[in-house]
């Protein structure tokens, strides 16, 4: 039973207001856009992990894998609900060990602990029933459903080298699921094909099978791959094998933050030059994306932050989100289209408790991002305090610009004021921004000032879903456009402001 808060204790406030505070002037280029990201660029995963799943002696997915979890809790249905819609990616490292019982497989086995089994498992299945089951819920909440496929189906692992599959990928169960989910009329936004590094060409057979089967263009799913961590020598390659046109985006995965036991994860969240680090991966996928072109751009189409279900301490708690909402600023500056974050529910790093379907501080997090946070980025300039981290987007469906800002500092506050760039010509001062509409602010603090807590606040007003499992009320704090921006130690502001005029938002 869970103690709801109705307010945030006042000694955060006392000891926010007691915090050094430094002004800092932000530039927001508004001319013209950076980058562009896709309208669901918030995504989540759900894997296939069974309960018997575990890392560094703990088993944190419970009942959380596709195959086990219960769809029929409120809580859950209401988190997915509430982004209207939310993008949802199915897949993990066990999709390549997944038939589909469907056409001539008859066999539907459980997942297994096997020691020669890919990632420790055999084989497991997913029959019809529990497709449907999915899909029914699919279309109760809204999702805009990506589906990872078994890129290993009819392949054997090599003998004398771990880790190489041989032969040709066998299409057949997937074309029988795929005539199946058509039958049904159920949606499929894009198919992933995490494919191994010597097997660009089977996605050329997946292609041609959507098309068969998908006969209007404009309800065809899209083609994703190759999933996995990003090379520059394995993507070049597997996009020049696979030829123009083939390919509709290019997914990467982004684990950054390294073993989910580093005792050292929390220096990692909170040091902005390890954070920046990552941006090389994107830069990488960036100009691998710039010289092929795939239609769709690149996605990250996972991201955990620590590997293995990510860390018992820090994952589920307010600090990650200090990570988290960074890297997915990071990522929508360099043309990332979807980031994709593993998982909804399960492991440490789910965005839901795998028991109690409680929402974590990143959920929260996220939220906002997907209602504020429009698809057209914006470049932002900033002197000063690099644990000051700030991005800028048209604002969501709305005119105007929304902000987000992350104070990495323990000690230190901001007081910020803003500028608009003067398009054309930098060796002119900015304009000094003066609103006269009030901002919009959404500030967000652990429940008690540590960041280790895992129940988020709102504007002093604690994040608990209500009796009736729904997403608490997350409305703006109406500020005096008169006044600096100011940005607590160790908080996550969002800020919308309506009468900044920036042409790339017009």
């Amino acid at each position: 039973m869970y103690f709801k808060f109705t307010f945030c204790p006042i000694i955060l406030l006392l000891w926010a207001s007691l915090s050094f505070a430094q002004n800092v002037n932000v530039v927001i280029h508004g001319a013209a856009s950076i980058a562009k990201t896709d309208d669901n660029f918030v995504c989540v995963t759900l894997d296939w992990w069974p309960a018997e799943k575990c890392d560094y002696n703990q088993c944190p997915w419970g009942k959380a894998g596709i195959l086990n979890l219960d769809l029929r809790y409120g809580a859950l249905i209401n988190a997915i609900k509430a982004f209207n819609p939310l993008r949802i990616k199915v897949g993990g490292s066990l999709q390549d060990n997944v038939v589909y019982k469907v056409g001539e497989v008859s066999s539907c086995p459980n997942f297994m602990k096997r020691e020669d089994g890919l990632f420790g498992f055999s084989q497991g299945c997913l029959s019809m029933e529990r497709w449907d089951q999915l899909n029914r819920f699919f279309n109760h909440t809204g999702v805009k459903l990506t589906f990872g496929l078994n890129a290993l189906f009819g392949r054997n692992e090599s003998q004398t080298e771990k880790g190489l599959w041989i032969g040709d990928w066998q299409p057949q169960n997937t074309r029988d699921f795929m005539q199946y989910t058509i039958s049904k009329g159920y949606k499929v936004d894009s198919y992933e094909f995490v494919d191994a590094k010597q097997y660009g060409k089977d996605v050329i057979v997946l292609k041609n099978l959507v098309k068969e089967l998908y006969a209007h263009p404009e309800t065809q799913p899209k083609v994703l791959g190759p999933g996995g961590f990003y090379e520059e020598k394995w993507f070049n390659t597997f996009l020049e094998v696979s030829g123009q046109g083939i390919v509709d985006g290019l997914t990467h995965h982004i684990y950054n933050l390294g073993p989910g036991d580093d005792p050292n994860m929390m220096n990692k969240i909170l040091d902005p030059s390890y954070l920046n680090q990552v941006s090389q991966t994107y830069k990488g996928v960036s100009d691998v994306v710039n010289k092929f072109r795939p239609q769709l751009g690149a996605w990250v189409s996972e991201s955990g932050g620590a590997l293995n279900g990510g860390s018992k301490d820090v994952s589920r708690t307010f600090a990650d989100g200090f990570w988290y909402l960074d890297q997915m600023g990071m990522a929508s500056t360099y043309d990332q289209k979807v980031f994709c974050r593993q998982a909804l529910i399960g492991g440490n790093y789910g965005l839901l408790n795998a028991t109690t379907f409680v929402p974590n501080p990143d959920y929260y997090g996220a939220l906002l991002w997907h209602q504020l946070m429009g698809s057209t980025v914006l470049a932002v300039t900033k002197e000063t305090d690099p644990n000051l981290r700030v991005y800028a987007h048209c604002a969501k469906k709305k005119p105007g610009v929304s902000l987000i800002f992350i104070n990495l500092s323990k000690d230190r506050s901001f007081n910020i004021t803003l500028s608009n760039a003067k398009p054309g010509d930098a060796g002119k001062p900015n304009y000094e921004f003066v609103g006269k509409q009030n901002r919009e602010e959404y500030h967000l603090r652990a429940l008690t000032g540590d960041i280790k807590d895992d129940i988020v606040c709102l504007n002093d007003v604690p994040m608990v879903q209500t009796d009736s499992e729904d997403i608490p009320a997350m409305d703006p704090k109406l500020v005096d456009a008169s006044t600096p921006i100011s940005i607590a130690a160790q908080s996550i502001a969002y800020v919308t402001i309506r009468d900044f005029e920036a042409p790339a938002c017009v």
